[in-house]
């Protein structure tokens, strides 16, 4: 074989799953035998024949990325339990394995994933959904370019046409549940664990099969969530509807009258209060360093040479 064919073969040893006692499959997806393909590239060693040489990179892979998408996703393992958690991550992987240099981005596609298969959830789909979008909201918030945002007088200064942008690292979020306070509480239980057992924590977690955790009575009701970063820190901020789809609007690219009019479309708030709150959500915006200018080729513009890098 040459060159690409041998590194075919191997990526696609790699990324078969494991067996349920987490050793390499004997056949692959075509039927064909794992050790019959593993020596036609690998040459037995003193100690390994090629079968168990190929097994030890297949079974580092699925530690590996096993193990940072817990890692990212705390809180839904929590909500969903140990086991569905290993279920879905695995089926998860199956679908999008790692594509990337980077294991950050691992769960891309997790939330839209997700949603599409309640089968590993059970009744708790539709919170564990938005358990999953919060988590990656924190993952996109923290390592997202950060702009020169525009000044409150910057902004007032701006005509009804003007186009906007907002903060590559601001993650707006229209939720089922009012999940953000339930996440954050389970991270700050996880890192209790973690604190409190060290290594020995880490290294039973994958093995221990947690249940899922006691919720607190959650209701289902509809929350408009942000989510941004101040220096190194994440935040989480809940918004009002409008004022979710103003954003919305704005990210969108419509000029700034077009995305308040979009904000208040089939709203209940009275035409005389309106403007009081636009102010209200543009001082509080500003404040955050939440909008941003256009530069001409419709990208957010950025003062400095380059945004945040983390």
């Amino acid at each position: 074989m040459n060159l690409e064919a041998i590194q075919r073969e191997m990526a696609a040893a790699v990324l078969q799953p494991l067996t349920a006692g987490e050793g390499m499959r004997e056949h692959d997806a075509d039927g064909r035998s794992v050790a019959d393909v593993a020596a036609s590239f690998i040459a037995p060693n003193s100690q390994l024949n090629a079968f168990e040489r190929l097994e030890i990179y297949n079974r580092q892979y699925w530690f590996r990325v096993l193990g940072a998408l817990a890692e990212d996703f705390p809180a839904l393992r929590a909500v969903v339990g140990s086991a569905r958690f290993e279920a879905l991550s695995v089926a998860y992987l199956t679908a999008h394995p790692s594509r990337s240099f980077t294991l950050r981005n691992l769960g891309a596609k997790l939330v839209a994933w997700l949603g599409a298969h309640p089968e590993f959830v059970g009744r708790r789909h539709a919170l564990a959904v938005d358990v999953a979008r919060i988590e990656w909201a924190f993952i996109e918030s923290f390592d997202s370019a950060d702009r020169t945002p525009l000044t409150l007088l910057q902004v007032a200064a701006l005509g009804a046409d003007s186009p906007l942008a907002l903060q590559p690292h601001l993650q707006l979020m229209a939720l089922r549940y009012p999940a953000d306070n339930l996440v954050l509480s389970l991270h700050k239980s996880e890192k209790r664990q973690v604190s409190e057992a060290g290594h020995e924590h880490q290294d039973d977690c994958g093995e221990a099969d947690e249940a899922p955790v006691e919720l607190p009575s959650l209701r289902r009701r509809a929350t408009w969530l942000a989510a941004h970063r101040v220096d190194l820190s994440v935040y989480y901020r809940r918004l009002e509807r409008e004022e979710f789809l103003t954003l919305s609007a704005i990210r969108a690219g419509r000029p700034l009258a077009d995305a308040i009019e979009a904000g208040f479309a089939e709203s209940r708030t009275l035409e005389s209060r309106r403007a009081a709150r636009v102010q209200n959500w543009f001082s509080n915006w500003s404040q955050l360093g939440w909008i941003c200018a256009l530069d001409s080729s419709g990208s957010a513009q950025n003062a400095s040479e380059a945004g945040a890098q983390f």
